[in-house]
């Protein structure tokens, strides 16, 4: 464990590596943060994902979207509310689960999913977006959204990710989206405090939370993010495809290294 006087740098610095993963592929940038909050700061897998979900109570991706919608990229507004609702039932479940997995496991299981997450990245063939294929009907976009903001949720509280890993791509394939629109929906989808009740989960099953390193995340985060929003519009889909899946891989061979 570092120095006190160093935990808010520490968490800037962490924060801008996941804030920019996370404005370059719409994702809640968990895949960098919880890796890097256990080499750098020395926390346990449990805490470390604790810690993530905290700092993305902020609307710390809000700079990233207004560049997305600077761009011209949109997205459904109620499809997100469907989302947000579903996640908040998902976290609480995946929080409590997580919780009562020795760490040892998690760790293992968080890093045998990164590792599933970058393969199936690279084997996944976009489909080509077709305008006009959003429901027009509340109905449909609880049938279709229902699910995707339930298993985004699970995801996020088992493993600190965020969800939006899983969110994308179904957004993706389910609604026809661009790789941006999606990304853009669900970054929108982490604006409101969604991860609270995982959060509290964490929060007093570990005693507590490192909250000064929280808020240095969450600083960091935000700056990161717009940064990786800017490098996103300008790139092409199969290019953000090959960095995202070398990016799971690296924060992969990091988990396990720490494991030792």
């Amino acid at each position: 464990m570092i120095a006190d006087g160093s935990h808010l740098l520490a968490g800037l610095g962490t924060g801008l590596c996941g804030g920019l993963l996370s404005g370059l592929f719409g994702i809640g940038g968990g895949i960098v943060m919880v890796p890097l909050l256990g080499l750098v700061l020395g926390l346990d897998q449990h805490r470390a994902q604790g810690a993530t979900l905290a700092a993305m109570l902020l609307p710390t991706g809000l700079p990233a979207v207004l560049e997305y919608r600077r761009r011209g990229i949109t997205t459904s507004l109620p499809l997100v509310a469907v989302l947000v609702l579903a996640f908040l039932f998902g976290v609480t479940g995946g929080s409590l689960l997580a919780n009562q997995i020795a760490q040892g496991p998690l760790r293992w299981g968080f890093a045998a999913f990164l590792v599933f997450l970058a393969v199936q990245t690279v084997l996944r063939r976009e489909p080509p977006a077709v305008r006009g294929v959003m429901p027009a009907d509340l109905a449909g976009l609880w049938t279709r959204g229902l699910p995707i903001g339930l298993v985004g949720g699970l995801l996020s509280g088992l493993t600190g990710l965020g969800g939006a890993v899983v969110v994308v791509p179904l957004l993706a394939s389910r609604f026809r989206m661009t790789q941006l629109e999606a990304q853009l929906t669900s970054l929108m989808m982490l604006l409101p405090p969604i991860g609270l009740p995982g959060v509290y989960i964490y929060a007093r099953a570990q005693g507590s939370l490192p909250w000064m390193v929280i808020g240095g995340v969450a600083i960091g985060f935000a700056v990161g993010a717009l940064a990786g929003a800017r490098v996103a519009t300008g790139l092409r889909g199969p290019r953000l495809k090959q960095v995202y899946a070398a990016f799971v891989l690296l924060m992969a061979v990091l988990v396990l290294w720490r494991g030792r």
